[in-house]
């Protein structure tokens, strides 16, 4: 499988709370929602219908998947949601057990513990796409492990000052090669990234 990361994120690397000013306050962070004067539904919208429609599974970190399961499954009846709904998940927690998973169908469990191990397996087996979105801690391990085959980053002209990001701050240099990328009216670029060959 190759795992996908999709972001909304800002000129400074910020991938924090861009749906809404409750979506994640850890740190203080007070600009909940930024990404939404930039949103257009045909360059933005479509970048994210694309990633879904190529996915054959979704992976979330513990918080970012409890986010989502708290939305999606009440939003069935519109395409999107159908195939968030319907489509394999994983999620990464070392505190949600399989009461908490029955929250959204067709969700696995993988250890915390276990994860980088049990991803690596994942990754060298037959497959599709393994999409991540949000998730930053998850997205960051991901990176830093070298699991990352693709980034598909939906950049905003925007600067936030501060807030999570996915990148490793471990010192590792890694190179990757530019796609494709989108312009949108409101200023928004989608630029897509698959690791290099060569290092």
């Amino acid at each position: 499988m190759r795992i996908v990361i999709t972001e909304f994120l800002s000129l400074d690397g910020v991938v924090q709370a861009p749906g809404g000013p409750q979506e994640d306050t850890d740190g203080g962070f007070a600009h909940g929602g930024w990404s939404h004067p930039f949103f257009d539904p045909e360059i933005a919208g479509g970048a994210f219908d694309a990633a879904l429609d190529e996915a054959e599974a979704l992976l979330f970190g513990r918080r970012t998947w409890q986010t989502m399961a708290g939305a999606w499954p009440e939003r069935a009846g519109d395409p999107f949601a159908d195939r968030m709904n319907s489509i394999r998940k994983y999620v990464v927690t070392g505190t949600l057990g399989d009461e908490d998973l029955k929250a959204w169908d067709n969700t696995t469990r993988v250890p915390a513990t276990e994860a980088v191990a049990e991803l690596r397996r994942l990754r060298e087996s037959e497959g599709g796409n393994l999409l991540v979105m949000g998730s930053p801690t998850l997205a960051r391990t991901l990176l830093s492990e070298g699991l990352v085959d693709e980034l598909r980053l939906i950049v905003m002209p925007v600067m936030l000052g501060g807030g999570k990001s996915i990148f490793p701050d471990d010192g590792t240099k890694t190179a990757f090669e530019l796609v494709s990328t989108t312009a949108s009216k409101t200023g928004a670029q989608v630029c897509v990234y698959r690791r290099a060959s060569a290092q």
